[in-house]
């Protein structure tokens, strides 16, 4: 038998950011869908405050079954997503993961570096802030119900050292295996939402 110790936590798809959008990868964006309304996540890599709102530079991600970007290495490159509103750098940090609805307005060439990028801009409608992942220790042991001090039906029965007859020369071992896994916290409602 296999015992297994875990924390979860219930996770759904925030309300509003489910829907249908346009399948656009931000690799993807041209002239020629300029207009187009999109559901796109990542990793949050800098934010800035403008006099009517805050454009996000944005790493995207593959959006997992909750729509929160998948923690791989892959990406589809990056975009800026602009919202009215202010909204502290301190809050919506380097690092934090957006989940974003909005429309495509137009690509903008900056520089990464010496190279020169071309991001996709959108108008955003809504916006995700999902809460930092939680690390959960998850314990997996085995379980034996004749495992030593004694086994029943042996006439070597009895609490060690204090059993009948000669030390048990086959006691099984335990071991305990450790790992650490992620749990899918749920969405922050925004200001406004």
């Amino acid at each position: 038998m296999i015992a297994v110790l875990a924390v979860a936590a219930c996770a759904s798809v925030p309300e509003q950011i489910q829907g249908s959008y346009a399948e656009i990868s931000p690799a993807r964006v041209d002239p020629a869908v300029f207009g187009s309304t999109v559901r796109w996540g990542g990793t949050i890599i800098d934010a800035k405050n403008e006099e009517n709102s805050t454009c996000f530079e944005v790493l995207s991600r593959a959006l997992d079954k909750y729509l929160r970007p998948k923690l791989e290495d892959q990406t589809a490159g990056r975009f800026i997503a602009c919202k009215d509103g202010f909204f502290d750098p301190e809050v919506f940090a380097r690092g934090r993961e957006v989940t974003l609805t909005g429309r495509i307005r137009n690509v903008e060439v900056k520089q990464v570096d010496e190279f020169n990028y071309r991001y996709p801009v959108i108008d955003v409608d809504d916006l995700v802030l999902w809460e930092v992942r939680q690390e959960v220790l998850v314990i997996d042991y085995p379980y034996d119900p004749f495992y030593y001090p004694y086994y029943w039906g042996s006439p070597y029965w009895g609490y060690y050292p204090y059993h009948r007859g000669y030390p048990m020369m086959h006691r099984p071992s335990r071991s305990y295996g450790y790992k650490r896994t992620l749990r899918p916290d749920p969405a922050l409602v925004q200001p406004g939402d």
